[in-house]
Formats: C-alpha cells, structure tokens, sequence
C-alpha cells in the first residue's frame, strides 16, 4: 500500500511546480509569495490551495470575484499524479519510489516550461544535476565516474552539435539549458544511457512537431520546437527503464 502515498503526495507536488511554471518566466517569488487571483489578487486562503479539490469545490472560479481559475492549474496536478502513477504501476517501491516520483516531478516542471517558454532555468536544471551526482555517491559510489562522465559528455555533446549546427547555418539549433538538462540526465543515468535519450528525445521531437503540425502550426527550418520537453521526457523513461524491477 506504499504507493499511495507518493499518489496523494503528487497533486501538492504538481501545485508547487504550478507555482514554478507560472512565476518564474515572470520573476515573481517562487514560493515565498502568497498566491493570489491573478484577476482580481484576492490573497488565496488555506481552503483555497487544496489541490484538485478546492478546483473543484469553486468549481474552477475565483471565490472574491468570480473569474475563471487557469486551466493549467489542475492540468499540471494531474500530470504529477501521472507521473506518480506511472512510476508506481513500474512496480517502483519504497526510496527507489519517491526518486522516481520526485526526479519526475521536476523534470515535469522543465518540460512544461520548455512547452510554454522554450526555456530551461538554471535554477532547476543545476540542482538537478548536482542532485543526480549526489545521489549516486550515497547509493552506488562505485558508479560516481559514470554518472560525472555522463554529465560532462551530455553537455560537450549537445554544446558540440550547436557549434557545428551554428557553423552550418548561422544561428543556434540548441539551447543551452538543453545542454544543462542533458547534463542533469548523464548525472542521474550515467554515460552509458546517453545515446538512448538522445533517441529517444529525438523521437518525441518529431512527435511534438507532429501535434504542432496538427494544430495548425506552419513548420520550417527555423521553427523553433521544445526539445526540452521531448529530452526531460525521455530521460525519465530511460531512468524509469534502468529502475525497472527484475
């Protein structure tokens, strides 16, 4: 039954990273701020900030003035229950559990920032990364050398592909923060998943481009399209895979 646990926990988790994808691009506190309506700035009470439920009992409306709540709110809750979901039904337990829950979350985060801002912040690809290389040295130190390597090599590779694309063509394929975020997978999976993501994360891309396609998008050579998104998510299954129970 200890999966419920991180099931419950996920919606409060999706409200935090709500806060994040919302006042970050606007350099808002993050999480010191008290949420307010963004119509009318009515200063939300306790009762008010209960994920999926008090969505649900205003029935998506501010309470001050009536406004529609954003969608995005409880579609970003969701999604952390997914994510919690999903490792779960992986057969994930205990510590191995929360890592998958909580490393999902954050790449949730990134991934939902890249589809909105095409942006990648340091502040939670960084911790990321350093947090990736501290868990390796407290479970299985005698993988550290990997996991470093594949931090260095993830982001020289996608530094390196940018150069030669920007050689090529006169502008810049890559984002950094994409560099950082594959930085931040080669500290969690280690050198040796690299190549798996990077496909992977190509796939999703042509997928997501494929959905822009379908919402009416018009796709060129400098169509810019949230590789972040398609990364943060493949890093999760190739993790989600080397944490597969036997």
């Amino acid at each position: 039954m200890g999966w419920w646990i991180p099931l419950l926990a996920a919606p409060f988790a999706g409200s935090v990273a709500g806060v994040l994808i919302r006042r970050l691009p606007l350099a808002k506190p993050n999480l010191w701020g008290r949420s307010a309506c963004e119509s009318c700035g009515h200063t939300l009470q306790p009762w008010e900030l209960v994920p999926l439920l008090s969505y649900a009992v205003q029935r998506g409306r501010c309470t001050a003035c009536g406004a529609r709540i954003a969608p995005a709110h409880i579609a970003v809750e969701l999604a952390a229950m997914a994510v919690a979901a999903v490792a779960a039904a992986a057969g994930l337990e205990d510590v191995t559990l929360w890592q998958g829950c909580a490393f999902g979350w954050v790449l949730l985060t990134l991934a939902w920032l890249d589809w909105e801002n095409f942006w990648l912040p340091d502040v939670l690809t960084l911790p990321l990364l350093v947090g990736g290389l501290a868990l390796t040295w407290l479970v299985t130190p005698w993988a550290l050398t990997d996991h470093a390597l594949g931090a260095v090599a993830g982001y020289a590779g996608l530094q390196a592909l940018n150069l030669l694309y920007r050689t090529l063509r006169k502008r810049d394929g890559l984002g950094e923060g994409d560099a950082k975020l594959l930085a931040a997978g080669g500290a969690w999976l280690g050198w040796q998943a690299l190549p798996d993501v990077v496909l992977l994360g190509a796939l999703a891309g042509i997928g997501l481009a494929g959905v822009a396609k379908l919402r009416g998008a018009t796709l060129a050579a400098a169509t810019k399209l949230p590789f972040g998104t398609a990364l943060a998510a493949a890093i999760w299954a190739v993790w989600l895979a080397q944490n597969w129970p036997d």
